[in-house]
């Protein structure tokens, strides 16, 4: 029988990780969080999830980044606000999930073969290209890296909704995508300008405080 590790020990920590979140606009609050539950208890998907969002609240702040980034937790969030509105501490609990999202997607750790991240990386990558998001071919991308059987069990549907025209064949697009590019490429630099900068405050307060 294989013996699986559940104590998590000092060195799978990902030191600065929890620092990291935390500058993030909308997750400044993760520190106050008193650890009493409520977000779990009114999260209508927490039976599915493998860390309830309370254990990832306290995982994050712990810097234990590859077990939060590779959970199912973050995927499985509805977004449904119930955790943020709740919480007695007004931390923006849905708000983390989406940026542990984000970081997942960009690092490229997130469950392979799991739908909704391939679904959020295919949507983005469209969005980013043509400016707007053509369904059945975002739909049928999914399957295709996911589950490409289920996709044959549809055909049916896919078939009516062809017949209605409701199924384009072609991809949609914006007039003048240079500009678009341009705005996307700005955001994008401005992005991870900010976040070597924060990474180098964050360094730097670590050293101050180490002498």
């Amino acid at each position: 029988m294989e013996i699986t590790r559940t104590i998590k020990y000092e060195a799978d920590r990902v030191k600065g990780f929890g620092d990291e979140v935390r500058s993030v606009p909308g997750c400044e609050q993760l520190q106050s969080c008193i650890q009493c539950g409520t977000c779990s208890g009114v999260c209508p998907l927490s039976i599915y999830m493998d860390y309830s969002p309370r254990q990832v609240m306290a995982l994050v702040r712990s810097d234990f980044k590859n077990e939060v980034l590779r959970s199912h937790t973050i995927w499985l969030c509805a977004s449904c606000y119930s955790c943020t509105v709740e919480c007695p501490r007004q931390i923006r609990i849905t708000d983390i999930m989406y940026e542990l999202k984000q970081r997942a997607i960009h690092e490229g750790i997130y469950p392979k073969k799991f739908a909704i991240p391939v679904l959020a990386k295919e949507f983005y990558k469209m969005a980013y290209k043509y400016g707007r998001v053509t369904e059945n071919v975002l739909a049928a991308t999914m399957f295709l890296k996911t589950n490409w059987l289920a996709a044959l069990g549809m055909w049916r549907l896919g078939l009516g909704l062809l017949k209605r025209g409701r199924f384009p064949l072609k991809v949609e697009s914006i007039k003048r995508r240079d500009e678009l590019d341009r705005m996307m490429r700005t955001v994008d630099r401005l992005n991870i300008d900010a976040l070597h900068d924060e990474k180098k405050k964050i360094t730097s307060h670590r050293v101050e405080a180490a002498t």
